[in-house]
C-alpha cells in the first residue's frame, strides 16, 4: 500500500501530445481523434491531447485546434494541452481546453534548446499565462521537463527545481509534473527530489512523468508509489522522445503501467483489454513496432492452448 493508504492512481495520457510529436510521417487529425476518443472511451479520464506551440516548432501539432474541436467530450474527463507562452494560452482557450499545462525545464541548457529562454525567461513568460487561463475559468498546472537529469549538464540542481516549483506556487498551481525527459530518473534520484519537494511545498500535488530510455522506468514508478505518489503520466504503446533532447526514447507504456498497477492491488478506472486494443492501433497508425509489451504478451493469466505450440521431440 502507499504511503497515503489511497489505492486510486490517476494517469494522464500523454502519447497523443508527447507521443505524436515525436514522429516524422504527419497523422492525421482522423487518427488523432479516433486515438484520444478511444482512449477515453477505455477509461482514461486525463489525457494531454495536444501543445499549443509555434507550428514552425512542432509541425506535427500545427493542428491542435483542429483536433480539440473533434475530439467527443465526455463529463469527467479532462483534456490538458501543453502551452508555452501566452500566445498559446489564448489559442488553447478558444479550443476549450479544460486543462493548461505550463513547461519549464529545470536546466539551463535545456531550457535554451527547449524554449530558447533562460529559467527565469520561461518563469516570466509563464506569469502572463496564469492571467488567461483565471479569466477563461481553466485550470492550471505546471510541468518541469528534466526534472531528474540533463542530457547536456547531467544532475539537475535541486535548487533549480525548488525555484521553478516556487514560481508555479505563487500563481497559485498545486498540480505539477516532474519529468524525466531523457530517462535519467533512478529510484534513489526519484526519492530526493519528492523528498525535496515535499519538505518545502507540502501541499503541492506531485506528478511523476518518466521515460525508459535506460530500462527503469517502472522501478521509478514503484518507487514513486512507496512514496505516495498516486499520480503518473504515461504514453499509450510506449510512445515518446522529447525532440529536443538526443537521446530521449519513449515514455514508459500507458497498458503496461496499468497491468503493474492492476497485477499490485491499485485501482485505475481503466479497461486494460480496451487500452491493449488501442496500442495495437497506434502501433498501425505510426507503421512501425513499438516497445509496448503488454499489446505483445497480454496479462500474464492469459492462458494458450498446448495444441497452439509445437510438442518437443526426443
Amino acid at each position: 500500500m502507499s504511503a497515503t493508504g489511497s489505492r486510486f492512481v490517476t494517469i494522464t495520457e500523454v502519447g497523443t501530445r508527447d507521443g505524436f510529436q515525436a514522429e516524422k510521417e504527419q497523422i492525421s487529425v482522423a487518427d488523432k481523434v479516433a486515438v484520444i476518443d478511444a482512449l477515453i472511451d477505455a477509461g482514461l479520464r486525463s489525457v494531454e491531447a495536444t501543445s499549443f506551440v509555434s507550428p514552425r516548432a512542432l509541425p506535427q501539432l500545427a493542428d491542435a485546434a483542429d483536433v480539440m474541436a473533434q475530439v467527443q467530450r465526455k463529463p469527467g474527463v479532462k483534456l490538458a494541452v501543453l502551452v508555452p507562452n501566452a500566445r498559446g494560452a489564448e489559442r488553447a482557450a478558444a479550443a476549450k481546453a479544460d486543462v493548461m499545462v505550463g513547461f519549464i525545464s529545470a536546466s539551463e541548457s535545456h531550457c535554451k534548446t527547449n524554449l530558447n529562454k533562460t529559467i527565469d525567461e520561461a518563469i516570466a513568460d509563464f506569469a502572463q499565462v496564469v492571467p488567461i487561463a483565471n479569466q477563461w475559468g481553466i485550470q492550471m498546472h505546471g510541468g518541469l521537463a528534466t526534472a531528474f537529469g540533463c542530457p547536456f549538464e547531467g544532475d539537475v540542481p535541486i535548487n533549480n527545481i525548488l525555484k521553478i516549483v516556487g514560481a508555479y506556487h505563487a500563481h497559485g498551481i498545486r498540480r505539477i509534473g516532474f519529468g524525466d525527459t531523457t530517462g535519467m530518473a533512478t529510484p534513489p534520484v526519484v526519492t530526493r527530489t519528492v523528498e525535496a519537494v515535499r519538505n518545502k511545498f507540502p501541499d503541492v500535488q506531485i506528478a511523476l512523468h518518466f521515460h525508459n530510455t535506460r530500462g527503469v522506468g517502472l522501478a521509478n514508478v514503484m518507487n514513486g508509489l512507496q512514496l505516495g505518489v498516486l499520480e503518473y503520466e504515461s504514453s499509450i504503446a510506449g510512445l515518446g522522445g522529447c525532440p529536443f533532447a538526443p537521446g530521449a526514447t519513449g515514455n514508459i507504456c500507458t497498458e503496461d503501467l496499468v497491468y503493474l498497477l492492476h497485477e499490485c492491488g491499485y485501482e485505475t478506472g481503466i479497461d486494460l483489454d480496451k487500452l491493449i486494443l488501442v496500442a495495437k492501433e497506434v502501433e498501425k497508425i505510426v507503421g512501425r513496432q513499438l516497445p509496448g509489451q503488454m499489446m505483445k504478451a497480454g496479462p500474464r493469466l492469459k492462458l494458450m492452448s498446448t495444441a497452439s505450440v509445437r510438442t518437443a521431440v526426443g
